[in-house]
């Protein structure tokens, strides 16, 4: 890969990808909720563990009325 520029472009561009992935899809969640709580609430006790977060999450998407008609 002589002269063919910077070797290690490749890598960021699929670390970016995969990064735009994650947000794209919610599989980072609970590391964006770890970063939020650290930011505002850590002084209201400990963060919900990686499986009360997700089951706090399903409900809040789910509960209620999801359609139109």
């Amino acid at each position: 890969m002589a002269g063919y520029g910077n070797p290690k472009l490749p890598a960021r561009l699929v670390r970016e990808a995969w990064g735009f992935l994650r947000r794209a899809t919610g599989d980072d969640a609970y590391e964006r909720y770890l970063g939020h709580w650290q930011a505002h609430h850590a002084d209201r006790g400990p963060p919900l563990d990686r499986k009360a977060f997700h089951a706090a999450e399903l409900q809040r998407r789910w509960s209620g009325i999801k359609r139109c008609c």
